[in-house]
């Protein structure tokens, strides 16, 4: 994956999740607009997770690690 479809991704998940979160909250349903602002970090941390991942493993091979 691209660093611009990377951005693009994180981007696009943070919108939703503010959008969710404004609907959530403008309904009276703080708890779940926290729960949905979380989730959405959690999903976040974890594409940013898998390409930290895939750059060590490249490093290790440039590097013959």
């Amino acid at each position: 994956m691209s660093g611009v479809d990377l951005i693009f991704k994180v981007a696009a998940i943070g919108i939703v999740v503010a959008v969710l979160n404004m609907l959530l909250v403008r309904a009276g349903r703080d708890d779940q607009a926290m729960m949905t602002t979380i989730a959405g970090l959690v999903v976040v941390l974890l594409v940013v997770i898998q390409e930290i991942s895939s750059l060590f493993d490249t490093i290790k091979s440039v590097f013959g690690l």
